[in-house]
């Protein structure tokens, strides 16, 4: 990997677990002081690295970096120096030996987990606003930029730099721990949690912000996080397995959606033979043991209905189990793009003029998808209508995937195909 293209993964990759060891160290309270030395490590990197090369194992340099700066961060600052220092000497692995400073960073691997899976609770605390909670644990391990973070929400870089400055603030003001809560309070901080990475794995499977189809880091990263509740005891929980079912099923079509030149395929133009079975099987096994208790959650919902998308063949049985599922889910946390989805269920199931009837019906704004959605639903009754609803859609498109999939309909329409 060229360097330019090196610290850029670096920085997504590792960054955050810098961040996250730094802040339980020195304490919740002094996030912004564990943030600018991560980001004073990689500004070292780019400097050094341009004149004197990559180093053989540039994630142990930057650590090594990372301790160094530290360290001499704590030296120059005696509160923090006095706070630290006495606690670590407690503690056998941050113990000085013959008179030497503690080496008090840890930065292994597991060490990395279980800050991070600490750090997701911390930022999840019922004191911040859930809007709050989402976007500082998107910014701070899950590495979002404040472009990234404003477009997941649909508002803008003010509003969202609001929200962490005010989540920041609180942390601080309540001195929040780092840890895993109580088995008493699981359950009220894990939906915040999991809707975190539910969203960072939607922004990852379709990315607006970076105008790419697909940036599987993000998903990978949701993935990795939503891995670590699973091989936690108290968050081992069937919410948690039926997330992680619909993250594999989804991520198993990553090599069928994208074509040779990068545009967006979608699914009924998918190669199958692309799609990724051990990701399936995975999917299957987490949604069969995410089906215990009583709770039903829209993860298991969506799971269940990604789960039928993997049978590529269209059949009654396939789109009638669909529509109740989204039938479900409307009823458990209704939200526009899944009412649009089960009329296009509808559609395959009854015909396209029942589910216009039905599209009419819906409570949604009439953005790009609806409008799309009615270009396909009139494609094939009446084509220059269709063609009017797919060029309002392109007009609303925000993302060069958007408008490449809306002209190539209206292209095929004018074709005849």
């Amino acid at each position: 990997m060229e360097q330019q293209e090196l610290i850029p993964h670096l920085f997504r990759t590792e960054f955050r677990k810098i961040t996250v060891v730094l802040c339980k160290l020195f304490g919740i309270e002094h996030l912004e002081t564990a943030e600018d030395l991560a980001s004073d490590t990689f500004l070292s990197a780019m400097e050094t690295w341009t004149y004197k090369g990559v180093p053989p194992n540039p994630t142990a340099w930057l650590y090594h970096v990372a301790k160094n700066k530290a360290r001499n961060h704590l030296q120059r600052d005696k509160q923090l120096r006095d706070k630290i220092i006495p606690q670590l000497n407690n503690r056998q692995d941050g113990a000085a030996r013959d008179g030497e400073a503690p080496d008090f960073i840890n930065l292994f691997e597991e060490n990395n987990s279980d800050s991070q899976l600490q750090m997701l609770f911390a930022v999840c605390h019922p004191s911040i606003s859930r809007e709050s909670q989402i976007a500082l644990a998107l910014r701070i391990l899950c590495g979002f930029g404040i472009d990234e973070i404003a477009n997941a929400f649909l508002t803008n870089r003010e509003t969202i730099n609001k929200r962490l400055h005010r989540a920041k603030t609180t942390l601080r003001r309540e001195k929040i721990s780092i840890s895993v809560p109580a088995e008493k309070e699981i359950d009220s901080r894990l939906d915040t949690v999991l809707a975190t990475l539910y969203l960072l794995f939607n922004e990852g499977y379709y990315s607006e912000s970076h105008d790419q189809v697909l940036r599987e880091d993000l998903c990978q990263e949701a993935m990795r996080l939503t891995r670590l509740l699973l091989g936690n005891q108290q968050t081992d929980l069937p919410s948690v397995k039926a997330l992680y079912s619909l993250t594999c099923f989804q991520s198993s079509r990553f090599a069928a959606r994208k074509g040779s030149s990068g545009e967006l395929i979608l699914y009924e133009d998918q190669d199958e033979s692309l799609w990724n079975r051990d990701l399936i099987s995975a999917g299957l096994y987490y949604l069969h043991h995410a089906a215990t208790g009583p709770t039903l959650t829209k993860y298991h919902l969506e799971a269940a209905i990604a789960c039928w998308y993997t049978q590529k063949t269209d059949t009654p049985e396939k789109w009638e189990n669909i529509l109740q599922l989204f039938d479900t889910l409307l009823q458990v946390e209704y939200s526009p793009v899944a009412a649009l989805n089960r009329i296009y269920a509808l559609s395959k199931l009854r015909g396209p003029q029942v589910a216009i009837e039905a599209l009419s019906r819906i409570r949604s704004n009439r953005n790009q998808y609806y409008y799309s959605l009615l270009g396909e639903l009139y494609r094939h009754i009446n084509p220059e209508l269709a063609t009017g609803h797919f060029q309002q859609a392109l007009s609303l498109a925000r993302s060069a995937a958007d408008r490449q999939i809306l002209q190539r309909r209206i292209r095929s329409i004018a074709e005849g195909v």
